[in-house]
């Protein structure tokens, strides 16, 4: 059983994140070059701390796990209601901070509101697969996705709460939902997006929309970061300017540069055979992850497959267009490069049910 195991493994997931992680950990040394390294030494204890924790998570069978998620669901619930209660830094309650550990509770529901909306989902087509698309069974189902979307958004975080959607619509995809419902869902949006940014949208939200659209409205204040990013990004061109040597890095015109423009650092130091090496691994992961939930022996391991690859799909293109001006700035972390101890962990969690779904799979059941 093992040695099957091991040999259905999706091996390739792994060598592409332990790449990223790789490029990250170098860009983290040269965007903390000034400083004492602190990001640095904690991205590395999250990273030893994460390793057994993804150990278990590709041992324990997935469908054990999902069972057991709607439990972890409710606790990152109750989390995510007292967070909104914390100090706010850099203007969002997403964080608990114990001693110097900084915890982000909208990073983990993330991983179990997709395994419990999987097994819902697999719950209900147990009758028939055109179940899901039965009104009342999924707005039961979508209020799984909406608990938590709602008080992501009320911290505020817009971009975490987008992820969720992301990886909602990926896994309805695969479920096999109507196609009369994505008509309606692209037509809401399309009408909610001007009433959302008219009568909804809290004043530094819009101006980030309008930063967005021409970043010159506001150079030395809300276009400040995204104007250094470009320069920083184009100043790198071919080869970059060298390890430890970008002007935007190292005289601090770039911030954050540990988190939200980390891809700006190894533009500018690395140039764009880097950034371009660090898209293909992306793409590489994502495509696996996709072929994992095609190869995938049931249901629940497919919308779960489907689901991850949703989140990194978002993460990937929203934290990297918003570093070159093509997208708004969201605070959305590149996975396995920027800094984030939550994040890395819950990243690697989610590698590791990649790994335990690709393991035990048998056959195709994507939908056609």
């Amino acid at each position: 059983m093992k040695r099957k195991f091991l040999k259905n493994v999706e091996w390739g997931i792994l060598i592409c994140v332990i790449l990223l992680i790789a490029i990250g950990m170098v860009a983290l040394y040269s965007a903390t070059n000034e400083t004492s390294k602190e990001e640095l030494k904690k991205q590395i204890i999250w990273l030893a701390v994460s390793l057994p924790i993804v150990i278990v998570v590709i041992c324990v069978n997935y469908e054990v796990i999902a069972k057991i998620s709607p439990i972890f669901y409710a606790i990152f619930i109750l989390l995510l209601v007292v967070v909104l209660f914390t100090e706010p830094i850099n203007g969002a309650s997403s964080w608990f901070n114990i001693g110097p550990v900084s915890f982000q509770p909208s990073e983990f529901a993330k991983i179990f509101t997709i395994l419990t909306f999987s097994l819902v989902i697999t719950k209900i087509q147990q009758n028939g697969r055109n179940e899901i698309s039965r009104p009342t069974r999924l707005m039961l189902s979508l209020a799984i996705i909406l608990l938590p979307v709602l008080l992501i958004i009320k911290q505020p975080d817009y971009g975490t709460a987008i992820a969720f959607f992301i990886a909602t619509a990926f896994i309805l995809f695969v479920a096999g939902i109507k196609k009369r419902y994505i008509i309606i869902t692209f037509l809401i949006v399309a009408i909610s997006v001007p009433l959302l940014y008219f009568f909804v949208l809290p004043e530094h939200a819009k101006t980030r929309i309008d930063v967005y659209l021409n970043p010159d409205l506001d150079p030395r204040g809300s276009g400040y970061n995204v104007i250094q990013s470009k320069l920083a990004i184009g100043s790198g061109q071919l080869f970059g300017m060298g390890f430890l040597k970008g002007n935007q890095t190292q005289l601090g015109f770039l911030y954050p540069k540990t988190t939200d423009f980390i891809f700006s650092v190894i533009g500018e130091e690395f140039g764009f055979i880097a950034t371009a090496g660090i898209v293909i691994l992306y793409v590489i992961l994502i495509t696996k992850a996709i072929y994992v939930a095609k190869t995938a022996k049931d249901d629940l391991g497919s919308y779960i497959a489907m689901g991850i690859a949703g989140i990194f799909v978002f993460h990937m293109v929203e934290n990297i267009g918003m570093t070159i001006g093509l997208l708004p700035i969201t605070g959305v972390p590149l996975p396995f490069v920027s800094y984030g101890g939550s994040s890395l962990l819950t990243n690697l969690i989610l590698i590791g049910l990649l790994l335990n779904i690709s393991g035990r799979r048998q056959k195709s059941i994507f939908v056609q």
